[in-house]
């Protein structure tokens, strides 16, 4: 049955940066790339409004553009780019079988994971109606746009104290909404908050609004009420920062590939090789430190080349 089975040699899952840059690589190598775009074709960029950090825009981009550009470019190099689910995998012997919206079944030598995380959210309406106008996920991506003014951040951990420093950096209030009475971040990072004049943690406190509408002026405020007391409480902010954590996509993968407790995918020190001879993962599905487009771009070449070599071992 294998000869009615579609082949490549190097199958992408995911369409971020990681994945539009290794089929780049694959491409012009001559690997005649196939990317399975997934549920959110450009990755997490999609939702982002402007993108004033990746090298190459001096004067900015949206992220939906840039991602656009990043498929142009990389189909200009004959990389077969499709609308599309992976919906199972099978890793137990090359080719790797990869089922693709639960009906059409690709036999490939090499796959790169390039599958991502997704931002933890409060599941709030407002979240989703203020994206990209004054809500984020992203301190590092997003922060240079609230530089001198007041915003909150929500969350307990070390990535909330860490957003929540950075932004008091540029940021003349910083608002820290904990719904306990004390932060799960290390010591370390808690000295480090309570030591930042201008950021103040209000602790029992959860969001109840964010206020403003998605156009030019964006988030204007936030109600936040005490889960004691039941008193409201409306903090004037430009931005709201969601830091309570994200999610690697790597469910698919469960059974078949090494992950830390997370779900972020095991990967070999300085590769983008995972347990699997011929499987490598890129981006945001291996990195939970860094996860920017500029290091996801890097790991999805380091994964194209990574494959190249293999391959090459084979022949």
């Amino acid at each position: 049955m294998k000869e009615d089975f579609e082949k490549t040699d190097v199958l992408i899952i995911g369409s971020g940066p990681a994945g539009y840059t290794a089929a780049i690589y694959a491409a012009r190598a001559d690997m005649s790339p196939i990317v399975i775009q997934g549920l959110q074709p450009g990755g997490q960029l999609t939702t982002t409004t402007d993108v004033d950090n990746y090298p190459g825009y001096k004067d900015g981009i949206t992220g939906p553009e840039m991602m656009e550009d990043f498929k142009a470019q990389a189909e200009r190099f004959g990389t077969d780019t499709r609308w599309g689910m992976v919906t199972k995998v099978d890793f137990s012997e090359r080719p790797f079988k990869v089922e693709v919206d639960e009906k059409d079944t690709i036999l490939a030598e090499t796959v790169i994971i390039a599958t991502g995380a997704s931002a933890k959210w409060l599941g709030m309406e407002d979240e989703k109606r203020l994206n990209g106008y004054g809500v984020s996920a992203c301190a590092t991506c997003d922060g240079f746009f609230y530089k001198g003014k007041e915003v909150v951040v929500v969350g307990a951990g070390d990535t909330a104290a860490e957003e929540a420093t950075y932004l008091a950096k540029m940021c003349t209030k910083v608002t820290m909404l904990v719904r306990r009475d004390k932060m799960r971040a290390s010591k370390a990072m808690q000295h480090r908050v309570f030591n930042t004049p201008n950021l103040e943690v209000l602790f029992n406190h959860n969001t109840k609004s964010i206020n403003g509408e998605p156009d030019a002026v964006g988030v204007e405020s936030v109600t936040a009420v005490n889960n004691i007391t039941n008193e409201e409480t409306v903090i004037p902010a430009s931005g709201f920062f969601v830091a309570i954590g994200h999610k690697p996509n790597s469910d698919l993968f469960k059974g078949q590939l090494e992950m830390d407790d997370s779900g972020y995918l095991i990967i070999e020190a300085g590769t983008s090789k995972t347990k699997i001879p011929g499987v490598f993962a890129a981006g945001d599905i291996a990195d939970h430190v860094y996860r920017q487009a500029v290091t996801s771009a890097g790991t999805g070449c380091m994964a194209a080349l990574d494959a190249e070599r293999f391959l090459a071992d084979q022949e």
